[in-house]
This record gives structure tokens, sequence and C-alpha cells, in this order.
């Protein structure tokens, strides 16, 4: 397996994490495929497919405190044309009274090869721990 592989799709996990932190819903559109589907906790246990359902949490005011995502302990697999990226994610926001806090989640994330170009397709998220 080509460690060149695997850093590109550490590195694209990375940025769609920044994306989403950033509010840029430009960046996130463009890393993921038009029929995304997911499993998280907003959409309270159900099967979400397509990019609206994403994107009503972009249009929404922004905080004071943009989060800090880190992935720790990646596992990334690829298998032909399609990756499976699997890492604990620690978020770090302020709270409103001013106080760091740190959250973390487990998360899922499938990476299909589409055109020669890696696009976000199917991700699973648990519920935020503190």
């Amino acid at each position: 397996m080509s460690q060149d592989a695997k850093a590109e799709l550490l590195t694209l996990s990375h940025k769609l994490l920044q994306s989403i932190a950033e509010g840029d819903w430009a960046t996130y559109a463009e890393l993921c495929d038009p029929s995304l589907t997911a499993f998280e906790p907003e959409a309270l246990q159900h099967l979400v497919e397509g990019l609206e359902f994403h994107h009503f949490y972009f249009k929404l005011p922004g905080g004071k405190s943009k989060p800090q995502n880190s992935i720790v302990d990646p596992h990334v697999r690829i298998m032909g044309d399609v990756a499976v990226v699997c890492y604990y994610r620690l978020t770090q926001v302020v709270n409103a009274e001013g106080a760091p806090i740190c959250r973390g989640t487990e998360e899922t994330r499938v990476w299909q090869k589409q055109d020669g170009k890696w696009r976000h397709v199917h991700f699973h998220r648990s519920p935020s721990r503190t």
C-alpha cells in the first residue's frame, strides 16, 4: 500500500475537517461526492443522503471561536479505488464563558477515487464525548 496515497487521504481528511471548522462550504462540497451518505448524531440514527442536510449547518451563523480539530490514531485502508480512513477526532473550542473544552468522536470516512481524484462518499460519526 502506497504511503503517498495514505498521506494524501489523511491530508484530505484534515482539509475536510478544516472546511467544516471554518464554515467553508465551497471546499467541503468540492471534496464530497454529491451523493454523500452519512450516519451522524445530527441525523438521529438515520442515514442521510446528499449534501443538502450538511449545507444547513454551514449556513448557520458562526460563533466567536472556531474549533480546532486533531486526528488521533488514524488508520487508512486502501482497496483499489476505495479507501477507509478511521480515527478519533478531538475538537477543541472555547465555550461562551471563555473556557477551553475538548470533545471527541470516533469517525470513519470512506473515499472513492473518481476521475483520478479522491472524493468523500460516506461517513459514520459517533456522538460527541467530553
